[in-house]
């Protein structure tokens, strides 16, 4: 507990910042850059940048990337073992750049070190894995196996970035397996996340939507901020959705103010949720089309796949994160089942940092309209996100 008066320091310990996508993989012109050199440096990269088709939720996009310095001596931080065989996330130590595929060095390092690829089939038909300490190793095996419209199970990590003063979210790729959902019904496109709340997160109900936004803060760990050294978690403010369609107006108060009505201080509370991508329900069919062109298919002006793609909705579209529910966790020997909200975490001078007055992205965020291939818009790998430039732009 901080002294009166005194800033309590920020942690993450028990935060969950996850994604879960189930759906078939689409693969196109956009999807990989293989063993690209910066403009800017010695750096030589991979970037996977990989669309699942997920149903009702849309195409979803989840990236991974990686690569190393032709000049430099490249080395690959992880984590060991503990005598049970459990990851040991304080046994840290660093690995060479050329030892990375040596398995006697393997034995030793923590299982969450790894990206996990299970997209190939032995003679036996079973789901063989393939594990990965860089995603330069990764992307390029992927990309050799991975085929367009393979129903598959993405799951990783939701990171967190300031972005033209709103707040990005990239999926960052840990596992990807072949999925045995055969029903898109059953396809899904989820999220768990850890956020805190203050007294003026929960805004008011759009009447005509239903919708509720809930500006939340996320940590999110920085060594340098507006160029100083912090070395600390910056709270950065992302905007979430409580959908109230559907629930009784009781309900809706009670729920507002048992999860999102905030009292005093701030609060920790991790919800699950889904990714939605506006406008990507409906699809464009020739019986939709005006009979005008129609007729252009009919004396072959246009093939219907050509009259479909000139007529399809190429507006900006943006990804909504929608709350569903507050996560519950069984905690202890005993399971005992613990809802993961804990009231007054902190106070809200405690994430008024320093670092972060005048910072443009402590005031507010909204959606980001995105491009259904545009899902890396702040890459920022060993000083080299000028390179990326071309995922901001695709059309």
């Amino acid at each position: 507990m901080a002294k009166k008066n005194e800033k309590q320091k920020l942690l993450k310990k028990g935060w969950v910042s996850s994604f879960n996508l189930i759906g078939e993989a689409k693969i196109n012109d956009y999807t990989y850059k293989i063993d690209e050199n910066s403009t800017k440096s010695d750096w030589v990269y991979n970037l996977f940048n990989l669309g699942v088709d997920c149903g009702k939720y849309g195409t979803i996009f989840a990236k991974l990337m990686g690569g190393y310095g032709k000049d430099r001596d490249n080395v690959i931080y992880v984590h060991g073992k503990d005598d049970d065989g459990k990851d040991d996330f304080d046994n840290k130590f660093q690995i060479a750049w050329e030892d990375r595929f040596d398995e006697n060095i393997l034995e030793d390092v923590g299982d969450m070190c790894f990206i996990k690829i299970g997209i190939e089939k032995d003679k036996n038909d079973k789901t063989f894995t393939k594990r990965f300490l860089t995603p330069y190793d990764a992307i390029s095996y992927i990309k050799e196996v991975l085929e367009d419209g393979m129903v598959i199970n993405v799951k990783g990590n939701l990171k967190y970035s300031p972005y033209n003063n709103h707040t990005n979210v990239e999926k960052e790729i840990k596992s990807i397996y072949l999925s045995k959902v055969e029903d898109k019904s059953k396809y899904k496109a989820v999220f768990t996340q850890t956020m805190l709340l203050d007294r003026d997160s929960a805004e008011k109900i759009d009447k005509e939507t239903g919708i509720m936004p809930i500006t939340a803060k996320i940590l999110e760990y920085y060594k340098d901020w507006n160029g100083q050294t912090v070395k600390t978690f910056i709270p950065l403010v992302k905007t979430f959705e409580y959908d109230t369609n559907g629930i009784e107006e009781e309900k809706v108060n009670k729920i507002i103010n048992k999860l999102f009505k905030v009292k005093k201080g701030v609060t920790e509370i991790t919800f699950e949720g889904e990714f939605i991508k506006s406008g990507s329900v409906v699809n464009t069919t020739f019986d939709d089309l005006p009979d005008d062109i129609k007729d252009l298919v009919e004396i072959g002006a246009y093939t219907e796949e050509e009259a479909l793609a000139k007529c399809a909705d190429n507006s900006k579209t943006y990804e909504r994160m929608v709350i569903n529910k507050p996560l519950i966790k069984l905690v202890g020997e005993d399971k005992t089942p613990v809802l993961q909200k804990f009231d007054e975490k902190y106070t809200e001078d405690d994430l008024l940092l320093d670092c972060m007055i005048n910072t443009e992205n402590n005031k507010s965020d909204k959606n980001i309209e995105v491009n259904d291939t545009d899902t890396v818009d702040n890459i920022d790998d060993s000083d080299d996100s000028d390179d990326m430039a071309w995922l901001n732009n695709l059309e």
